[in-house]
């Protein structure tokens, strides 16, 4: 008698993935919506190859940029990226990202799938045909290489793997400016932080995603919140559930966060310069130039009672077109008397202590309580956004497991070996920068090496500026800057419970329709009010929730084409070259209002 291993049941990790395969469309997308699958060039799918779906829904919307797909697709043929890659094309990121685009955008694997009885059930009767599309394993294998988190098959965070990419192209690119796209996403940021002694102080850093808070306060739907927590008493005391069609959540314009980044915000423990002690001060934010593509992160993350993390389940009302002109940032205006410089003395310093809530809510974030500690110091405790952007610019830094000293924040100098500042001299570095990088590895001639590859624009007069100082000759580089006004090209949104768990998938704006991505399934949706809002909680009585909302928006400075709307025309933007096609009367209703919008405000 042969015995065979049948599976009878599910593990909770296979009924995960079940779920996750099979999670209604309408969580995701408006209800009601026709959806109809699409192949060809641009419409490629990726198939998992194990919980990548993160990365799948980042590449699908990165690949929809102008700026991936000139440097990866369109001036680059993939025997060309393999002559001038190195000795191994299978570890070099800029090869594998050309292999990718080709796979993504040439069409050649957007072909439908041929599907047994066992596969039919995957996905719903109304998303049919999947594709064979294309299974990224070397493209993961490079660009994970040095990640112990990517580099594993467990579900991971699609923003901070969206962060860990550009990080990586960067770095690929470096000396090629010209070449590198990830610059197309990047811009910079400008605090304005008012003393309680009068005086100022500016703090500029750069950055490619723009993380905002949910204010709940300000939902528009206030008076439908309050009937609907009546009934829940109600049928709460009836001992009665609440239908899914009952459910009435939040709802907040993106506006209206985007509004809460610049307010005027009030924060404690900062050391003034001026009074020489811990005060409040205030502190507003602006941007300082304007990217391409503009990354919009929806902080979805809440601190309850007892420091437990809880996620919001909210409505984003997310418009087309969006103009941000108004948050540029001013700088330093006549008659402001700034900071002094200096840094605290040596009791002041000895009693700098890093604020617990801000610590908390980075712990619950993932990251380690000695690296939030000294975030939290090293921002004079200014607020968790940059506490997390002073994190993960200095997360490789050879010191940042070293315990927190007691004049942490002091000026002391530190005694270098001489010799090995001459080793690094015949490696070519100037002395200067030799013995810095001596002093923040601790001595350590290879640990100086990484930092000073890992600080390619770091100089001496930066390194021993003060915040504000150092951080302006930082951003003198040369960033893209455009007028303001962007148009929603794209959306990454997870369903599940956490991020250690759930699915991801990608909403792009391509040849004027909008198509839905979930890994290598591509269906396109009907235009008309799609995105009047972006959908973030469940339309069912279960535990899954959108936990994670990325918004991509194309630079709109101007439309080329024919300016009359009554005749049938096209417009092309300049930037992106998303063609506006006015021909049936539902798609001059659909674009008027828009086309109206930019032709004039670009006047």
């Amino acid at each position: 008698m042969s015995f065979s291993y049948v599976q009878t049941e599910m593990t909770t990790a296979e009924r995960e993935l079940d779920q996750n395969t099979n999670f209604d469309w309408n969580r995701i997308q408006e209800s009601g919506q026709e959806v109809y699958p699409i192949f060809g060039p641009g419409y490629t799918g990726l198939v998992n190859i194990g919980n990548s779906c993160y990365m799948a829904a980042n590449m699908q919307v990165v690949f929809s940029t102008r700026s991936f797909i000139s440097r990866y697709y369109s001036s680059q043929s993939l025997k060309k990226a393999f002559e001038r890659s190195p000795a191994d094309p299978t570890v070099d990121l800029n090869m594998q990202l050309t292999k990718l685009a080709h796979g993504l955008l040439s069409g050649k694997y957007s072909v439908p799938a041929f599907e047994n009885d066992e596969k039919e059930n995957t996905v719903t009767s109304t998303t049919t045909a999947k594709q064979e599309g294309i299974r990224p394993r070397m493209f993961k294998s490079v660009i994970a290489a040095s990640h112990p988190e990517f580099s594993s098959t467990r579900q991971q965070d699609a923003l901070e793997f969206f962060l860990h990419f550009i990080d990586q192209v960067e770095r690929a690119n470096t000396g090629k400016i010209e070449l590198d796209p990830s610059r197309s996403f990047k811009f910079g940021i400008e605090d304005r932080i008012l003393c309680s002694s009068g005086k100022v102080t500016y703090n500029r850093r750069n950055d490619y995603i723009l993380s905002l808070n949910i204010p709940l306060r300000e939902a528009t739907n206030k008076g439908e919140l309050e009937s609907f927590q009546k009934l829940k008493e109600e049928r709460l005391a009836e001992g009665k559930e609440i239908n899914a069609d009952e459910i009435v959540r939040p709802r907040v314009p993106l506006e209206t966060c985007l509004a809460n980044f610049s307010a005027p915000e009030e924060i404690h423990d900062f050391y003034s310069t001026a009074l020489k002690t811990k005060t409040t001060a205030l502190k507003t934010a602006g941007l300082t130039s304007f990217p391409d593509y503009l990354v919009l992160h929806m902080r979805r993350f809440v601190m309850e009672a007892g420091w437990v993390p809880k996620k919001l389940d909210v409505y984003i009302d997310v418009p087309d077109i969006i103009d941000i002109s108004h948050m540029r940032s001013k700088g330093h205006q006549p008659g402001e008397e700034l900071l002094p410089d200096g840094v605290p003395d040596e009791e002041d310093s000895n009693k700098m202590w890093a604020n617990e809530e801000i610590v908390a809510q980075l712990v619950s974030m993932g990251f380690n309580h000695l690296h939030c500690q000294k975030a939290a110091i090293n921002t004079s405790n200014v607020g968790v956004e940059e506490a997390m952007n002073w994190l993960l610019s200095h997360m490789e830094d050879p010191d940042i497991d070293l315990p927190i000293s007691k004049g942490h924040g002091s000026e002391t100098s530190t005694i270098v070996d001489q010799s090995k500042v001459d080793t690094l001299i015949s490696f070519g570095f100037q002395e200067e920068i030799a013995r810095k990088a001596l002093e923040a590895s601790g001595g350590d001639i290879e640990k100086a090496t990484d930092w000073i590859f890992n600080n390619p624009n770091a100089s001496v007069s930066s390194m021993d500026a003060t915040p504000s100082t150092a951080a302006s000759t930082s951003n003198d580089v040369d960033l893209p800057d455009g007028g303001g006004r962007y148009r929603l090209m794209g959306i990454v949104s997870h369903s599940g419970t956490s991020t250690l768990c759930g699915h991801y998938v990608a909403h792009v704006l391509k040849d004027g329709r909008w198509a839905l991505i979930a890994e290598y399934t591509v269906v396109g949706v009907e235009q008309g009010e799609y995105f009047n809002h972006v959908d973030m909680s469940p339309t069912s009585a279960d535990v899954i929730i959108f936990a994670t909302l990325v918004l991509v928006a194309c630079s709109m400075e101007t439309l080329e084409g024919p300016k009359d709307i009554t005749n049938k025309s096209q417009f092309e933007c300049s930037n992106c070259r998303f063609l506006f096609v006015v021909t049936p009367e539902n798609e001059l209703l659909r674009y008027a209002s828009s086309l109206k919008f930019l032709l004039y405000s670009s006047s």
